[in-house]
């Protein structure tokens, strides 16, 4: 993690986690909680969570960053010292509006920390559109899409040649990686990869400490087996499948610093003109992640100082339609003045909105999410 006299905007956005930020000589921490201020009705669940908010003082806290982000943005060089250029940073952020898919073993569970121990045939999609989810993307207006190819369950999508547990081995052998590239191509739709690094299958044979979900054990550590099967995966993803828009690394904490800087170069020499990296709660990172979250209002300014050096770095706010990442049954999608209200806002503040909108355990998005998608395209005019 960054030490304490690294300075970032949002660096982290885990409610039980803080960053100190230290510019000019002047320190202070932000944490989800002021993330997720935004102007919503009052009787909303994130309503109640701003008047509590506003309880706590965090407006005064608001109007310290700020300050602090125009000092940063002053004496930020031309350019900034980010790896892709102000340009091409600018043309992800005008895409504003893309489609997190959560699709895989945890869909059969409704849990989104599968442990990761049934067999492999309980992924069975007797439905499965990929097309369909893509094209209820581009029906409502988003620009780009990102696909979880691998998430905490460690069951693989693709027919991956490091472990047993993928798609070959389950009810159904389609290539879900393949078929989503395919379809962003033909629907004219950015095609974004997601990878978990938090594997409870194929983590502890390698000699990885990966408490399951709930665990009252905190101590979690991966080996250099486990690293480099991390490694050769990506190079699946990146190699195989032509260029994305977007490689979305989450829970990289687990990787530790030193390999978390060595998979952000790998990943960038992989893919290095077109590829904008998402390492979620860790640094290296392209982009700042708002899990649940959304970035102050007073902060105008993607500019943050990292140990000196001054980096633009764009944000994303990412969340579920409904309450949960994969999908689970009877899970409403959130009402239409609330979906309206975090799309205006996220794009006021300056970030890109995310919407998580899973395909059900058919392998298909169901009516019920595609009409709110739609409902919220015609709302925000898109």
């Amino acid at each position: 993690m960054l030490k304490s006299k690294t300075s970032r905007r949002h660096f982290l956005a885990n409610a039980a986690q803080c960053v100190a930020l230290s510019v000019g000589g002047v320190a202070t921490t932000r944490s989800l909680a002021a993330q997720s201020m935004m102007q919503v009705p009052p009787d909303s669940a994130w309503g109640k969570e701003m008047r509590i908010l506003e309880k706590n003082g965090l407006r005064e806290k608001e109007r310290v960053v700020q300050q602090q982000d125009s000092q940063i943005q002053a004496r930020c060089p031309k350019g900034g010292a980010q790896r892709l250029s102000l340009s091409r940073l600018r043309a992800w952020e005008d895409l504003g509006y893309g489609m997190f898919i959560h699709f895989g073993m945890a869909t059969y569970f409704g849990l989104e920390s599968w442990k990761g121990d049934a067999p492999a045939s309980t992924y069975n999609p007797d439905k499965l559109d990929v097309d369909q989810w893509v094209q209820i993307a581009r029906d409502a207006g988003m620009k780009y899409a990102v696909l979880t190819t691998k998430h905490k369950s460690g069951f693989c999508i693709w027919p991956t040649r490091y472990t047993k547990y993928n798609v070959m081995n389950s009810g159904n052998k389609t290539d879900v990686v393949e078929a989503f590239i395919l379809a962003c191509n033909r629907r004219g739709v950015l095609p974004g990869l997601y990878y978990g690094s938090r594997d409870s299958h194929n983590g502890p044979p390698l000699g990885c400490k990966m408490p399951p979900p709930h665990s009252p054990s905190k101590v979690e550590y991966t080996t250099s087996l486990y690293q480099d099967f991390v490694r050769s995966q990506i190079d699946e993803l990146l190699t195989q499948y032509g260029p994305v828009a977007e490689f979305w690394l989450d829970a990289p904490v687990v990787l530790g610093q030193g390999y978390r800087t060595y998979i952000y170069e790998h990943i960038a020499s992989l893919q290095p003109e077109r590829c904008v990296i998402m390492l979620n709660h860790g640094w290296p990172s392209d982009l700042m992640s708002y899990e649940r979250a959304m970035p102050m209002a007073s902060s105008l300014t993607n500019w943050v100082d990292v140990k000196g050096n001054c980096y633009y770095m764009p944000g994303e706010v990412d969340i579920p339609i409904g309450k949960n990442w994969f999908y689970v049954e009877g899970d409403k999608p959130k009402p239409d003045q609330e979906l309206l209200n975090l799309y205006l806002e996220t794009r006021k503040r300056g970030a890109n909105l995310l919407l998580d909108v899973p395909p059900n355990e058919h392998g298909l998005i169901s009516d019920e999410y595609r009409d709110a998608l739609m409902r919220l395209r015609r709302n925000a005019k898109l």
